[in-house]
């Protein structure tokens, strides 16, 4: 089949990648190249992206930049450490052009869905947050989210990952290390101090800004996505609503739906219902953080609810990078 994969982040990079041998794929991607980046902090898990780099024929060792051993979180004034096993930084856009690197792609273009039709028998939405092909969702919910690329003259403020919520979960700041003297520092919040908080740690601890990026991440789940599917597009990753809310995750979530999807090329509605499945969890998830952005969450009310994500994340330690303990969980309820 003539396959269109517009949107060349990681998941439209890694079906580029997957169907070239089988299919006539081309890409397309709004960013010029040398302007092509990410918002994504570069932060992933080694050992899921070993077997999805694998079935591109490619070694996800090569891309790694810094491999975590404990996260920081302060939280309510006080600070405590997660064991991580496998959480790492990597070199995302380093990653993506090999993924790409045998495949036609256009950058700097959107073409008219008009043009797509009447080209290509399959046009897979990848563009993530802009969903560009798909209908407008009715039940959108995002957060605004903004980054710095830091470099350190004098020695980094920390020798790995940081995180700090913010007041309600309505978001929280990261820092992930890029190496020896170069970090990402960002946050994302729903009650939009994202800049004034990354500002201030900025103020707090010096570094130099090499690159500047922002855009708001969907937080939306899968069921208040649809449809996946209108006409010849179909929608891959976080325009269908992958990112885990928790987390503000989306990297291996995307590339698990690019997986089913390939699985069930050519039938949309298998395709739709092993989505929603593969990801029942995500609703629960989405509930909880807008209970506690709104002041709605109570212990007794909703414990079976974060008895269940606690269930679901322990039992995927190895998806996650980290350590995955009951009393975290009641530090983030409490919050």
């Amino acid at each position: 089949m003539k396959i269109a994969v517009v949107g060349i982040g990681v998941a439209g990079a890694y079906l580029l990648a997957r169907l070239k041998n089988e299919h006539e794929v081309t890409g397309f991607e709004r960013s010029t190249q040398e302007n092509h980046d990410s918002i994504c902090a570069w932060g992933t898990t080694k050992g899921p992206m070993h077997e999805f780099t694998k079935k591109c024929g490619l070694n996800f060792n090569d891309h790694v930049i810094h491999e975590g051993k404990t996260m920081y979180i302060d939280m309510n004034s006080q600070r405590f450490t997660i064991k991580l096993m496998g959480l790492c930084t990597y070199n995302k856009i380093g990653l993506i052009k090999d993924m790409v690197k045998s495949c036609k792609v256009h950058y700097g273009t959107v073409p008219k869905i008009e043009d797509l039709e009447s080209e290509f028998d399959i046009i897979i939405d990848s563009t993530g947050f802009h969903r560009s092909y798909l209908p407008r969702l009715v039940r959108d919910f995002h957060v605004p989210t903004f980054q710095y690329k830091v470099e350190y003259e004098n020695g980094v403020p920390f020798d790995d990952f940081y995180l700090k919520p913010f007041v309600s979960m309505s978001g929280y700041f990261w820092y992930f290390p890029l190496g020896k003297n170069l970090a990402h520092i960002g946050a994302g919040d729903k009650n939009r101090t994202h800049i004034t908080e990354t500002n201030a740690f900025l103020k707090k601890y010096g570094g130099k800004v090499i690159k500047t990026v922002g855009r708001p991440i969907r937080l939306a789940t899968p069921d208040m996505c649809e449809p996946f599917y209108h006409r010849k597009v179909v929608g891959v990753g976080e325009s269908i609503g992958t990112v885990y809310p928790l987390l503000g995750e989306g990297i291996i979530p995307s590339l698990t739906c690019a997986d089913i999807f390939i699985e069930n090329l050519g039938n949309n509605e298998r395709y739709r219902l092993e989505v929603l499945e593969q990801f029942s969890i995500y609703p629960k998830v989405l509930s909880f953080i807008r209970n506690k952005m709104e002041s709605k969450f109570g212990i007794l009310k909703h414990f079976a609810d974060l008895i269940a994500i606690y269930r679901y994340m322990k039992k995927n330690e190895k998806r996650f990078g980290m350590e995955i303990r009951m009393s975290d969980m009641m530090k983030v309820a409490k919050a």
